[in-house]
């Protein structure tokens, strides 16, 4: 097998994990956005009942832009919901205002892998764009060096998807359970409510297989002409 089979083929294949993976999430997201909950609240209330019942109604609930942009902030203590989904009584509004409930639920607590995935925040920043600027440096100026650095750092990011796995998983399961607890959804609702948190963690899932074939591609693209010139 060639070099350029190895690098289009798992470049494809990444493409096509990660693409797959947006695709879901829109269609279970779009299908129940259109479903209202048999509660009648909206993402906003949810989030603010469930804040409430965990003695943390100092978060402020806030509407913001974009799609699917909804994330709990720790440094100005706030739950950010995209507009649909903070104006809406939808089953979709109502999982993804827990899910970010639940994050706050996880600080709170001083999860364990929240708090490495903080951590590693300003790390994986820095490997986002230095990570490939070291690669291509190192091709242009054929510095093998170089390139294994980029690597290692594309190898930083991974990490940090993988620390960012339990951590989604861990607030969904938490979501689930306060919708439950709270009487907030059940039945229909809940089962609804399962199915859009599980296609948001497959987006997680996804990143991950992406990243980790990205590197493969690299290893045995750049590992192979190393070889060779030995």
């Amino acid at each position: 097998m060639d070099d350029y089979t190895i690098y289009y083929g798992l470049t494809f294949l990444a493409f096509v994990v990660t693409f797959g993976a947006q695709l879901y999430i829109k269609a279970v997201y779009s299908r129940y956005s259109k479903i209202p909950n048999q509660s009648g609240i909206t993402g906003a209330r949810t989030a603010s009942e469930i804040l409430y019942r965990n003695d943390l109604s100092s978060i402020n609930v806030l509407p913001t832009t974009g799609y699917l942009s909804d994330h709990y902030n720790p440094q100005n203590l706030s739950v950010s919901l995209s507009q649909d989904n903070y104006s809406s009584a939808s089953i979709a509004a109502m999982a993804v205002a827990a899910h970010e409930c639940g994050h706050a639920l996880q600080d709170k607590e001083s999860y364990a892998f929240l708090k490495v995935r903080t951590s590693l925040v300003p790390a994986a920043n820095f490997s986002s764009f230095a990570g490939y600027l070291a690669i291509m440096l190192g091709i242009f100026i054929g510095m093998s060096e170089l390139i294994w650095i980029g690597i290692l750092l594309e190898g930083v990011i991974l990490l940090f998807q993988l620390v960012t796995l339990p951590v989604e998983f861990d607030a969904s399961s938490r979501a689930l359970v306060k919708l439950q607890e709270y009487g907030l959804a059940e039945g229909e609702d809940l089962a609804g409510a399962k199915k859009v948190l599980t296609a948001a963690a497959l987006t997680y899932v996804a990143g991950v297989a992406s990243s980790l074939l990205q590197i493969l591609r690299l290893v045995l693209l750049y590992g192979r002409r190393d070889n060779r010139r030995r």
